[in-house]
């Protein structure tokens, strides 16, 4: 009886659904002029602007005021308003919450949040002015995941440094497993990551979680030591993020691991912070683990997917983003997988800034080639927002900006000779939808076949690697996975010999035509 009450107990201190010696947490929202961090008297609260607890939402006052009902572990937030800046830290990590856990974290393998003592009189936040821009983009991620500081550098070397023109971008997000399971290294991908100079914004990953505990409530405790809420919103033009921690853990199906899906108290938040979005906004949905679910598997809770989307179902622009599975892949949701609109919902697995987990051959600067599973090159997002519409570009690291597509054919084939032989592209940010041509020289475009399949470029860097009689630098990469965005062709072999050109040319899903090419040689054999 008594580890009944004992656990009854435990669960009134840790899980905020129960929330006991009710506080309130006051404060304001102002313009911050000067940048100091302090509300002076000079400088005026701003009205209207949405600030949560994690559960509750409200707008402030015509002074800029707010109050909120607070328990023994929330972090109270601003929700940064489209016209407005959240001052950032030397890591250029947006400060826009306050953490109230009285008595901290408790005792984990991995530190959490120290005590924060009694609320203050007053919880304010400065946001800085920031004239309004409907056209922007932003930087996406997906799992840096370093297992130690060598691969910190892989990532800082690999990915951050090769992007260019941080100067156009609004801010960047990591779309979780920021790392491998260490969480020692979120001060070193802190470190890493400030390099991209620009504000940035974090998801929590199944890799950054804390496994000691018995309460998914509490899997984010380091999470928060390092960079606050895992569950926060923000507006930017005409767009409304949602940032979330997808993942169940322990799973409660009571099976060892974790399962994709939210909590009842994640629900709330969601419905509240909707209520105050504008319908003709675009809304972002950020997150670890896809909504979609490949060959028959279970990895989220599909009665969770259908709540989500019936939250959704009066708001006509949507997107979500997720990261987790070391491959790219377009999604579509219709009224068919439960999805409550007439069109359908784009769900945008976005692969892996490490690649496969940093594997394969190093470069001439001694970085992993971490070719991912399906055939697509490590690399990152660029999501481009009009107004409530957007498109996205995929950024091959190391390559230039119009490298969209990967493609592969035979260097030289007989003339005349059966069996045919194929041309192949892996058009990296493709979708079933979406149409590919290629023509021989300079003759007629023909369209070329979908197939999922493994991507042949991708079998022979594997067969490299295993028929190899010497020990390659670098490591193996892993076993492949079919591709979800890759085309074949027949090229013929009843040409004139010599060498030709091999064209590929795709559309994606926003209209936008691009071009690669490749060649090879038809021979005849002496007799």
């Amino acid at each position: 009886m008594k580890k009944y009450i004992l656990l009854f107990i435990t669960l009134l201190l840790t899980v905020p659904n129960y929330i006991i010696a009710q506080n309130q947490v006051k404060g304001f929202v102002y313009e911050d002029i000067n940048r100091n961090g302090l509300k002076d008297k000079e400088e005026k609260g701003i009205a209207g602007v949405g600030v949560s607890n994690g559960i509750n939402v409200v707008k402030t006052g015509a002074e800029g005021e707010y109050s909120l009902p607070v328990g023994n572990d929330n972090i109270v937030f601003v929700i940064k308003p489209s016209d407005y800046y959240v001052p950032a830290n030397s890591h250029n990590q947006p400060q826009f919450f306050y953490i109230h856990k009285p008595k901290g974290s408790p005792r984990l393998q991995y530190q959490g949040v120290s005590p924060t003592g009694p609320l203050p009189k007053s919880v304010n936040f400065g946001l800085i002015p920031y004239v309004v821009k409907n056209d922007f983009r932003i930087l996406v991620f997906g799992d840096p995941q370093p297992y130690n500081e060598k691969e910190v550098d892989y990532f800082l070397n690999g990915i951050v440094s090769d992007i260019k023109d941080f100067d156009k971008v609004a801010f960047g997000i990591s779309l979780g497993d920021l790392v491998g399971d260490n969480l020692d290294l979120f001060m070193p991908y802190k470190n890493a990551i400030k390099y991209a100079r620009v504000p940035w914004y974090n998801v929590m990953g199944n890799h950054d979680e804390n496994y000691d505990v018995v309460f998914d409530s509490l899997a984010d405790e380091t999470f928060e030591r390092e960079f606050g809420p895992a569950n926060y919103s923000l507006n930017h033009g005409k767009v409304h993020f949602i940032i979330l921690d997808d993942i169940l853990y322990p799973d409660p199906r009571g099976s060892k691991g974790y399962w994709g899906g939210f909590r009842e108290d994640q629900f709330k938040f969601i419905e509240n912070d909707l209520k105050f979005v504008p319908k003709d906004y675009l809304v972002v949905l950020a997150f670890h683990i896809p909504l979609s679910e490949f060959e028959g598997g279970d990895s989220f809770n599909d009665n969770h997917r259908n709540r989500l989307f019936k939250l959704l179902k009066d708001f006509p622009n949507t997107l979500s983003l997720s990261a987790h599975t070391h491959w790219q892949s377009q999604d579509f949701f219709t009224e068919k997988e439960g999805w409550l609109q007439e069109g359908r919902h784009h769900h945008m697995n976005v692969g892996a800034s490490c690649g496969d987990w940093y594997s394969g051959r190093l470069d001439e600067d001694g970085i992993p080639l971490s070719t991912m599973r399906d055939g697509t090159p490590k690399g990152y997002i660029y999501l481009n927002f009009s107004g409530n519409k957007y498109t996205f570009d995929y950024k091959v690291a190391g390559k230039p900006f119009d490298h969209k597509m990967g493609v592969f054919a035979p260097k030289i084939i007989e003339k005349d000779r059966w069996p045919a032989a194929y041309v192949w592209a892996n058009f990296f940010i493709g979708s079933r939808s979406d149409t590919l041509w290629y023509r021989i020289d300079t003759g007629d475009w023909k369209l070329m076949d979908y197939t999922y399949d493994y991507d042949p470029a991708y079998l022979k860097m594997i067969n490299d690697w295993d028929y190899s009689d010497i020990l390659l630098d670098g490591r193996r990469p892993s076993n492949p996975d079919k591709c979800n965005h890759l085309w074949k062709a027949s090229i013929p072999k009843n040409i004139e010999a010599g060498i030709h050109i091999i064209e590929i040319k795709a559309k994606d899903m926003f209209g936008r035509e691009y071009f690669q090419s490749t060649s090879y040689e038809i021979a005849e054999k002496d007799d």
